[in-house]
């Protein structure tokens, strides 16, 4: 799945016209970058959702035959946040365990490597996997501890700052996880997970490749310029 329905409010006026995951870097839109790695990766169902100027983004990529993949798309009347749009899709997603990947992002992740985590979060009693990555200068006190190939929340001001990571955007996560939430009300994922890592059901991992958090209209402009001298 991927999460296209956030509004954007620290791209304007970039998204005031064009949804955020449509932004273009390095000649091609954010989310085209995300559809091609799936796919590389071996996934041909892909579920979006959307809600502001989602029409764009269903004009934009279709059905997904031009990248080889079948899209189905959750239209969101208003964005639900990370986990209501999660819970929304769920009847579009058919496995138990199942890759998310933020829209806005832009990383060089290889999704095969979420293969084990899903059949993991399938077998056993885990909840979720989280891929974690270095703090990036906006966000230098990073999100989560990853001890040994467990997270564990980092909230306590004695936990060092170098050993807490930010958490990527990409995660795999077993569906009972949203058993709470209801379809069609908004919910925020943070609490969903702080709760699965107090009770010891989050595996993570820590990727050291390239990312970028495409969350103001510079960074955007930075990425573009790196990738279009690759």
């Amino acid at each position: 799945m991927i999460l296209a329905a956030g509004r954007g409010e620290r791209m304007r006026p970039l998204t005031d016209h064009t949804p955020k995951p449509l932004l273009v870097a390095g000649g091609k839109p954010l989310i085209v970058w995300h559809i091609e790695r799936l796919r590389a990766a071996g996934y041909t169902h892909i579920v979006i959702n959307h809600a502001h100027l989602g029409h764009q983004i269903e004009a934009a990529l279709g059905n997904g035959a031009a990248w080889g993949v079948r899209i189905d798309y959750s239209r969101e009347i208003g964005a639900l946040e990370t986990a209501g749009g999660i819970a929304a899709a769920l009847p579009l997603i058919g496995c138990e365990s199942f890759v998310v990947v933020n829209g806005d992002i832009w990383c060089e992740y290889d999704f095969a490597r979420a293969d084990a985590p899903r059949a993991r979060l399938t077998s056993a009693g885990d909840r979720a996997h989280l891929v974690l990555v270095d703090n990036p200068a906006h966000h230098c006190k990073g999100d989560f501890v990853l001890d040994r190939g467990r997270v564990r929340n980092g909230d306590s001001p004695l936990t060092p700052h170098p050993f807490r990571y930010t958490f990527s955007g990409i995660g795999v996560y077993h569906r009972s996880l949203f058993d709470a939430t209801p379809a069609g009300e908004r919910a925020a994922l943070a609490p969903l997970l702080r709760l699965a890592i107090d009770a010891g059901r989050v595996s993570g991992e820590h990727f050291s490749g390239r990312w970028v958090d495409v969350g103001t209209p510079e960074r955007l402009r930075q990425l573009d310029e790196s990738l279009s001298h690759a």
